[in-house]
């Protein structure tokens, strides 16, 4: 598994799809320059989910959610971001799984092409 590390990274998915759940929000964009880039997953909390301990922990909640569940259904070339929202530790891991699985289903899901005239 691939950690994005540039702050650049983390803006430029900012820009791309976004999926808000009770418990994450997950940020997608795909590289336009190749599509053989391998996966790569970023991990945030602001403070507003808490101070550094609940921080900290939420991102391991995340990351350990990105490794198990989300890992299998992402697409290479794709960058994910996944933000800690205070709900998170309310929520029993299995209800965080099945929110991953959904939020990954309509990520990908095609979409139609707004710009083309007929």
């Amino acid at each position: 598994m691939y950690i994005l590390k540039k702050r650049s990274d983390y803006l430029k998915a900012a820009k791309g799809l976004k999926y808000v759940s009770r418990g994450f929000v997950l940020q997608a964009r795909t590289h336009l320059s190749s599509i053989d880039q391998p996966v790569r997953f970023g991990f945030t909390a602001s403070k507003k989910v808490g101070n550094a301990v609940y921080r900290n922990r939420a991102k391991r909640r995340l990351r350990e959610l990105a490794r198990n569940t989300a890992s299998k259904t992402a697409q290479s070339g794709y960058d994910y971001v996944f933000i800690a929202r205070k709900n998170i530790f309310d929520m029993a891991f299995s209800t965080l799984e099945n929110d991953i699985n959904i939020a990954m289903h309509k990520i990908h899901k095609p979409r139609k092409n707004t710009n083309q005239h007929s």
